[in-house]
């Protein structure tokens, strides 16, 4: 197994013992894809939730320009719906179980299809 996959399977993990989810691993790997190289960067990979700024490009750069969606105030209650169910004491948010729990939120998994 290569990188990418130790990865994914670690989102996979978070997503079961942290959100209590069974993750779609076809649509969790395409995620992860999506995500680019910032996956394998410690700072990137990760999702600050604490600060302003770092929601702001998620909305905007997810949920926006990737997932098409119009913005909203429904955008911000959904990442912090996804930080809550996450664990927002939880140290490492990976960027892509966010994402991919956003995706899963809005129904975009077309996206990805």
């Amino acid at each position: 197994m290569g990188k990418r996959d130790d990865l994914i399977a670690t989102y996979a993990e978070d997503l079961r013992s942290k959100c209590g989810m069974t993750p779609d691993m076809d649509l969790l790997t395409k995620v992860t894809i999506g995500c680019g190289p910032a996956i394998y960067n410690a700072d990137a990979s990760t999702v600050a939730a604490t600060q302003e700024a770092e929601l702001e490009t998620v909305k905007n750069n997810f949920l926006i320009k990737k997932l098409g969606l119009a913005d909203s105030p429904a955008l911000m209650d959904a990442i912090n719906q996804v930080l809550d169910i996450y664990g927002r004491s939880e140290r490492n948010k990976y960027r892509a179980v966010v994402y991919y729990m956003l995706t899963k939120h809005f129904g975009k998994e077309s996206v990805y299809g």
